[in-house]
This record gives structure tokens, C-alpha cells and sequence, in this order.
């Protein structure tokens, strides 16, 4: 998990700048000079002010789907142009296989979080509180996977 972000608000509609932003800003102090060529975020994240400024000032794709993958057939009134064009590419080879990477990456960190770790709310109160206890559940995520992965690569 490169950025743990919070926020009052419930729907993810208007984070996704925010969020690009922030991995960015993230990467750049862990020394990373490589940019992500491909942001990968589900439906709610649509938002094509957002998708448009993450191409044009950072010039990395946006791959979300236009629809959740709990509807049956398309959106109403969202046919046509980008959302047919977004549609096809999340339907072709590497559209699925790019798309899988985060379903296999990203969905498991909130089942691991709120299933084997149960954290399923905060302790603490207030935005500076739970800013700071979510940022160390992601913290300790990472450490745990790199811990595993450090075991993997002795064990080989």
C-alpha cells in the first residue's frame, strides 16, 4: 500500500486525484523517480474531471469501470464515448489481466484488515486520530508482507 488516505466523506467519487496525488507525493520522498503507467480503481472512483487530470498532468492511464461489477448490463444514460470506449478496454485481454492485478492486490488488504486482523473500526476519535490509526494498520500491513516475503526468499 503506497498511500492510506481517510475521509468523512462515504463515496469515493471525488478521491481519486486526491489519492494519485498523495502515492505520488509518496513515492517521490521514498526516492522513486518511476512513475505507476496505469492507475487501477473500481466504479465508485469514476470521475472524469479527475480521470482527465490524472492523464494530463501526470500522464498515467486510468483503467475504472464505468459500471460495478454487481450490475447487470450498463448503467442507464451511461452509453456511448468514454464509457463504451472503457468498457472495451476493461473487456480485452489486457484490460481483464491488467484489472485482475487489483482484484488480486488491492481487495485482499481490506479482507486481510477487516477478517484476520479485525479492524473493522476505529479507537480513536477525531480526524487526526483515525488518520493516524489507519495509516499504522497500513503500515504494519506493509511490514507483514515484507516480512513474508523476506521468509519466502530464505527459505528458496
Amino acid at each position: 500500500m503506497i498511500a492510506a488516505e481517510i475521509t468523512t466523506n462515504p463515496g469515493d467519487f471525488g478521491h481519486l486525484r486526491p489519492m494519485i496525488e498523495t502515492a505520488l507525493e509518496q513515492l517521490e520522498q521514498a526516492g522513486v523517480t518511476e512513475k505507476p503507467a496505469v492507475v487501477l480503481a473500481d466504479a465508485q472512483y469514476w470521475n472524469e474531471q479527475h480521470m482527465d487530470h490524472v492523464v494530463a498532468e501526470h500522464g498515467i492511464q486510468v483503467l475504472i469501470p464505468p459500471d460495478s461489477g454487481k450490475r447487470d448490463g450498463e448503467r442507464p444514460g451511461w452509453t456511448g464515448g468514454r464509457y463504451s470506449l472503457m468498457r472495451r478496454v476493461l473487456a480485452s485481454d489486457l484490460g481483464k489481466q491488467l484489472y485482475r492485478k487489483r482484484q488480486q492486490s488491492i481487495e485482499p488488504v481490506y479482507g486481510h484488515t477487516k477478517h484476520n486482523r479485525k479492524i473493522y473500526r476505529f479507537n480513536y476519535r477525531g480526524r487526526a486520530g483515525v488518520r493516524t490509526e489507519w495509516r499504522l494498520a497500513m503500515l504494519t500491513h506493509n511490514l507483514i508482507k515484507l516480512h513474508r516475503h523476506q521468509l519466502a526468499a530464505a527459505g528458496a
